[in-house]
């Protein structure tokens, strides 16, 4: 090599390799660093990119929009599949083919509606990280007036993205299978009471009265068969509203004697046996609250329970004006029970025999959480009354105070001792003995 080579190759590296530096423009030097012998090239690991995918779940037709990962990732409609489970397996195999992406990679959201969690359910079993919303807690624009299939995918997909969307409780098929049956219990008994008045109100405008004090019992029963109309389309209608109202009897009948068998086997029926230690609640009121409520412990604070079941009171503030409104009732026919439960407790804390027969073989602190509850809740309905808070606030607020108990039970039976006294929880406050106070005892 020719020396104007060697000061060409100087001037264009002035450093020099013998002293363990590199060239400005070496990845070694861009990392502060020096380079081992035989180092290989750093390759950073790319991270796979997340996909939110956002259905909107029909009867015939799904509905499908996909967001890429990012702030500014594109959001776009893919059209609608059928609403069957097979079209939703083409689907996932379609998008991991087409964004080279796993079922890890991807992120599933619909809202909630008549088509139940069988979709979120195989979402779950493929390994998909699926969740479902309810609609009344998506956000929505004033001023958006236009709502089709593809725009609801759209916009939960880039919700979902986003992080503005909440998860609901997704319950174990066990639970919704007695759900579903204490539910179809509640729609028989309804039926039950519309036919009742059905033929109640037309006695009335034929002018047939009953003069008995309780209705719907064999003495009522036996008046209205034996009871002579002139017209025979009359008589004929009276006999079919009778034999209505006596299968409708049956059929609640037999929906009660199904969840007293059914519940026994499962998985979350030591909780309601728990229940069953409260004044008031028997089999149907504390199978159907579990059965709604679902896994208790999940809550962390009572509020959190009082909430969920719509028990607290809404709130419309502006500035300094604070205006408390009535419950949210954004709960379901569970509060219904629960406000029937909660009338025992305007009643004298006691423990009957039947009472007493159910609480056996449960634990001391139970029975002792059960007896605060009375105690405490008759106490807090005689002070209402006494403020002249009329009867229905004061069982609402008593229900509420309820399920704070309600809320302990299925965690002191899960890990016994984990709910304290309540004398434990607040300190004790001790009393300082100042120079004040000493002079105003001195004076008394």
């Amino acid at each position: 090599m020719s020396d104007g080579r060697k000061a060409e190759k100087k001037v264009a590296d002035p450093v020099g390799r013998s002293r363990g530096l590199q060239p400005e423009g070496c990845r070694a030097a861009k990392a502060g660093r020096k380079p081992t012998v035989n180092e290989k090239p750093n390759r950073t690991r790319h991270r796979k990119p997340l996909l939110f995918v956002g259905l909107d779940v029909h009867k015939e037709s799904i509905a499908v929009a996909i967001a890429e990962d990012g702030r500014k990732g594109e959001v776009r409609s893919y059209g609608s599949i059928s609403g069957d489970l097979h079209a939703l397996d083409r689907l996932l195999a379609w998008i991991r083919k087409a964004h080279e992406v796993g079922n890890e990679q991807l992120r599933v959201v619909y809202e909630a509606g008549p088509c139940g969690y069988v979709t979120v359910r195989r979402l779950r079993q493929l390994g998909v990280e699926c969740v479902v919303v309810a609609p009344s807690m998506i956000p929505k624009k004033s001023g958006d007036k236009v709502k089709t299939d593809k725009r609801d995918a759209v916009k939960l997909a880039r919700l979902h993205r986003a992080g503005e969307l909440e998860a609901i409780n997704i319950p174990d098929a066990a639970d919704e299978a007695i759900r579903d049956l204490c539910r179809a219990r509640t729609d028989a008994v309804n039926d039950r009471r519309s036919l009742r008045s059905q033929l109640k109100g037309f006695l009335l405008r034929h002018r047939y009265e009953y003069s008995g004090k309780t209705s719907w019992n064999e003495a009522h029963m036996r008046y209205l068969r034996e009871l002579v109309l002139p017209d025979a389309a009359h008589k004929a209608l009276l006999e079919e509203s009778l034999l209505a109202i006596t299968q409708a009897n049956d059929r609640v009948t037999r929906l009660t004697e199904l969840i007293e068998a059914h519940y026994l086997k499962w998985k979350r029926s030591p909780w309601c046996n728990a229940l069953m230690a409260f004044k008031g609640m028997q089999t149907l009121t504390a199978v159907t609250l579990i059965a709604e409520i679902g896994d208790v412990t999940r809550f962390e604070h009572p509020r959190q329970l009082m909430a969920y079941l719509g028990l607290t009171p809404g709130q419309s503030s502006n500035g300094e004006k604070i205006r408390m409104g009535g419950i949210t009732k954004c709960g379901n026919h569970a509060r219904w029970f629960l406000i029937e439960c909660a009338q025992h407790y305007a009643l004298t804390p006691k423990v009957s025999k039947k009472l007493s027969s159910r609480q056996e073989g449960l634990s001391a602190r139970i029975r002792e959480i059960s007896w605060n509850g009375q105690t405490r809740l008759n106490q807090r309905y005689r002070a209402l009354m006494a403020h002249g808070k009329c009867r229905q606030k004061a069982i609402t607020a008593v229900a509420r105070e309820l399920l704070g108990f309600i809320w302990a039970v299925p965690r002191e039976f899960r890990t016994p001792g984990s709910v304290l006294p309540r004398a434990a929880k607040r300190p004790v406050r001790t009393y300082t003995m100042t120079p004040r106070n000493a002079t105003a005892a001195a004076r008394v």
